[in-house]
Order: C-alpha cells, then sequence, then structure tokens
C-alpha cells in the first residue's frame, strides 16, 4: 500500500468529519460554506464514480442536509481506502469529465488530486464559516499529523 497516498486519505476522512462537525455547529449560520461543503463531498463521490464507470447518483452541486453530507463523506473515504488496498494504485482510469471530454489518468493520481480538492475547498468552508460569524476548525495536513503523533 502506498503510505503516503493513505495518509492524506486518512487526512481528507479527518478534515471532512472536522468540517461537518463545525458546520452543524454553526447551525445554519453558513448556508453557502455548507453548499460548498455539499460539493467536496459530491466531487469525491463523482471520482469514485469515474473510477468504477458508473453514473454518480446525485450532482456534483447537490442540495443535501449535512447528515447527508456526512454520510456521503464517510462513504466516500470507505472507498477510497478500499482502492489503497488494490495491488495497482497506479492503474490508468478511463473517464469523462463533466464537459463529456475523455481521460486517462492513473488511479494515484486522481486520488491525490481528490485530496487536494477537498482541501481547497474546506479552506473555503473555513472563510465562509468565519465571515458569518462562526468558527472555523483547523484541518491542515500538519495538525493533523501533529494529532496522530500525539496519539502514538
Amino acid at each position: 500500500m502506498n503510505t503516503a497516498l493513505a495518509q492524506l486519505v486518512a487526512h481528507m476522512e479527518w478534515a471532512d468529519r472536522l468540517v461537518v462537525d463545525s458546520l452543524e455547529r454553526a447551525n445554519g449560520a453558513a448556508p453557502e460554506a455548507e453548499k460548498a461543503y455539499a460539493h467536496l463531498v459530491a466531487a469525491e463521490h463523482h471520482w469514485l464514480s469515474r473510477i468504477h464507470q458508473r453514473d454518480p447518483r446525485l450532482s456534483i452541486q447537490p442540495v443535501i442536509s449535512l447528515a447527508e453530507a456526512r454520510a456521503l463523506a464517510t462513504e466516500n473515504a470507505a472507498a477510497f481506502r478500499t482502492l489503497l488496498a488494490m495491488p495497482d494504485v497506479s492503474r490508468p482510469v478511463r473517464y469523462r469529465n463533466l464537459a463529456g471530454k475523455e481521460f486517462v489518468t492513473p488511479l494515484d493520481e486522481i486520488i491525490t488530486h481528490v485530496c487536494l480538492h477537498g482541501a481547497y475547498h474546506r479552506g473555503q468552508v473555513s472563510t465562509l464559516l468565519r465571515q458569518a460569524g462562526a468558527e472555523p476548525v483547523a484541518t491542515d495536513f500538519i495538525a493533523f499529523v501533529r494529532l496522530a503523533a500525539q496519539l502514538e
């Protein structure tokens, strides 16, 4: 198993959980942050759908509750962990983007992209929470590895 990639996926799962917790504490005060988070987990789902060559269950900009977003994030993380356990995590994946253009990208590069895309949008969520007067959480990778080191 690619340990660096596994660590990125573990960070994604941890950070997604912290973000949805912070959105729940905001109690509806930051609807734009909730939309950004819904997009983040929907994008994870879309990439998994591409990898498995199936149609996604929801749009890339879904209107879903925080409970639904939390459940989807949990489902996504489990699916990415399963992918990491495959013997050839660098296998090519053929897919079409939202515009219908076809690409072939190694699976490990897709997983890296998903993790980085999530970090970008979690930053947006933090900004939107702060602008709404709510308290964002630190989801930086370094915070994750520091916490992991304390737990060892």
